[in-house]
């Protein structure tokens, strides 16, 4: 299928890791221009370097306004075809385990920056009449995954801006969707194998084990799985969802509207 998005202009933040590493390799592969953000500068520019012809980069902590700003600036008054809106989470921890500045903290983490992008992004998606933006965000926001106390609350709320926010500006060419990802071998599920193994006294092989377990799949999902959907998410072809949280999961949530 041809996306339709060759030449077309992306940002992707946490684009040297991960999902957005996935994301932003597959738009390029579709042809695709793709700005990409991420603090380390070694790898944003390694990364450049395999492709100098399609990749920009933006340097630095996506999640303060300095950054965020940088890299509006950065794409002036071109014409943004989508954004990827995406960055690490919160530390793993209970509730009982978490104090009043945990969650502070994990309102800058998960929450705040995002408003502040996208009312930022909004505008310059809004003088062209066009634009797509993806979220990154868990498959915890359907189904409270242990010891994520953090992320299962402040995700919802990303859920519940993005959705308002939605029915705001559907009739302007914007969608807004989140994906929310299940179990994938990213480094943030090598962090909750090692806190799942100090809780409870096993290694982090047999932390991964039963995890894969609650997977009706069997096994770990890999980021280029996700980077598919949201590579589509990211085209025109995609012009009639907006407002929907999807879940890939190989089957770990079990609530009917998954």
């Amino acid at each position: 299928m041809d996306l339709q998005i060759k030449d077309k202009l992306f940002a992707v933040t946490g684009a040297t890791s991960g999902f957005g590493h996935s994301i932003a390799k597959s738009l390029i592969t579709e042809g695709a221009k793709v700005i990409i953000n991420a603090r380390n500068a070694e790898k944003l520019e390694s990364f450049r370097s395999e492709h100098p012809d399609q990749i920009e980069v933006v340097q630095g902590n996506i999640t303060t306004d300095a950054v965020i700003s940088k890299l509006i600036n950065h794409i002036s008054q071109r014409q943004l075809a989508g954004m990827v809106i995406n960055a690490g989470g919160p530390p793993a921890m209970s509730f009982v385990k978490s104090n009043i500045s945990d969650w502070d903290d994990a309102y800058e983490r998960v929450l705040r920056w995002k408003v502040k992008i996208t009312k930022e992004i909004i505008p310059v998606l809004q003088k062209d009449n066009y634009g797509r933006l993806v979220y990154i965000e868990s498959a915890s926001v359907k189904q409270p995954i242990e010891n994520l106390v953090l992320s299962n609350s402040l995700r919802l709320a990303v859920v519940g801006f993005v959705k308002t926010l939605s029915t705001e500006v559907g009739d302007k060419g914007i969608t807004m969707n989140i994906v929310a990802p299940g179990y994938h071998a990213t480094p943030a599920m090598d962090r909750l194998f090692v806190a799942k193994s100090k809780s409870m006294g096993i290694t982090p092989d047999e932390a991964r084990a039963s995890f894969e377990e609650e997977i009706l799949t069997g096994q770990m999902g890999h980021p280029d799985d996700l980077a598919s959907l949201a590579t589509w998410l990211l085209s025109p072809h995609s012009k009639y969802i907006t407002g929907q949280t999807i879940a890939i999961d190989g089957g770990l949530v079990k609530g009917v509207f998954s």
